[in-house]
């Protein structure tokens, strides 16, 4: 690489990088605060909801990374023009093709990246939230309770979820007395009480279950119907863990989603393995907004046409992979045709004789 191709990929490369940490903060800190506001951090452990954390930013890395590399394209070049250094390096020799491949050398590696991540990672990201929301959402699991404090987790649907009180505990966690457990789902309202439990040790194969004594359970239909109340000496209570394997497409592997005909699975496989064209594509577009002349500084016109553009192309996206979805398109043309004319709306801005008609006026 040659030192000029090496400074413009630097000018790039340092605001990607502030402006991708910035972005990926920013969501972290918001999913902690959705987290915080919904009470999942009792019910789930802090360690548990920073790791959940930490996924869905990793999941949403696929997104942030093509939107830090345009803005990160503007930006940069944008110095350049601005402060009249992509004017010296022209009377040099430096062709505009030669700026358009140094942006390339940092969008292609970024793309590959941003592909990695939704073809690999996003899975497994998906898979490991699920299955931690899914604990935090229904399963009974003593070991995180302590003794004396209500703890309470919102389900799937308006009005669902659970809420767990024990009144004392042994030293080792495991015998329990005075356990309270309430759950709403469906419009069914079940309260269980026991005098005494205590937790199985957990047995490879098999589902978790707690053993609880000498207590009653209390169904309430809310629907109309008669409400029942059972009394026990003894209950095995089996978590609701199992269905965390229930099929979701997100968390299923690429090559198995390659394999269907299903237009949700058509249009998750066909959004993952778009993202590396996205993001070369979107910094294409974004070299001709990062123009500006050095007598007018910084251009809000190319700052909004550029944040137009995006915000065009979100929607489309949106569109695109929603129209599969349902079926309104088929696999081909698929989410294609979205990306078909980004590259021809890309190439028409690059041109010579519509750039002349863009920025004569500057």
């Amino acid at each position: 690489m040659k030192i000029i191709d090496r400074y413009i990929t630097r000018e790039l490369l340092m605001p990607f990088t502030v402006i991708a940490v910035i972005l990926s903060t920013l969501f972290s800190s918001f999913s902690s605060a959705n987290f915080l506001a919904g009470a999942m951090s009792e019910s789930l452990g802090v360690g548990a909801m920073l790791k959940v954390v930490l996924l869905k930013t990793v999941i949403a890395l696929e997104v942030l990374m093509p939107i830090s590399l345009y803005v990160a394209v503007v930006m940069g070049l944008g110095r350049l023009y601005r402060d009249q250094e992509i004017s010296v390096l022209r009377s040099a020799g430096v062709s505009e093709n030669r700026i358009i491949f140094a942006v390339l050398i940092v969008a292609i590696p970024v793309g590959i990246a941003s592909g990695l991540l939704s073809i690999f990672v996003r899975p497994w990201a998906y898979e490991e939230s699920y299955m931690m929301s899914a604990q935090a959402e229904a399963e009974l699991n003593i070991d995180r309770f302590q003794a004396g404090r209500f703890y309470g987790s919102e389900g799937k649907g308006k009005g669902n979820g659970r809420v767990v009180y024990i009144q004392t505990k042994d030293g080792a966690g495991k015998q329990m007395k005075d356990v309270f457990h309430y759950m709403n789902k469906d419009g069914t309202s079940e309260i269980i009480v026991a005098k005494e439990a205590y937790q199985q040790e957990p047995i490879a194969g098999q589902r978790p279950q707690i053993h609880l004594l000498d207590g009653s359970i209390y169904r309430l239909m809310h629907s109309g119907t008669k409400d029942t109340v059972v009394h026990f000496e003894k209950l095995v209570y089996f978590t609701d863990s199992g269905n965390i394997l229930n099929y979701r497409r997100k968390a299923t592997a690429t090559a198995t989603l390659m394999k269907s005909d299903q237009p949700r699975d058509v249009a998750e496989f066909q959004w993952r393995i778009s993202r590396p064209i996205a993001t070369i594509l979107l910094a294409l577009i974004a070299v001709p907004f990062s123009r500006s002349s050095p007598r007018q500084g910084k251009s809000e016109r190319s700052f909004y046409g550029a944040a137009a553009v995006f915000a065009i192309y979100y929607i489309l996206s949106g569109l695109a992979q929603t129209w599969v979805e349902q079926g309104t398109i088929s696999r081909v043309p698929g989410v294609w045709w979205l990306y078909i004319l980004m590259a021809l709306f890309a190439f028409s801005l690059l041109s010579t004789g519509f750039r002349q008609k863009l920025f004569l006026r500057r």
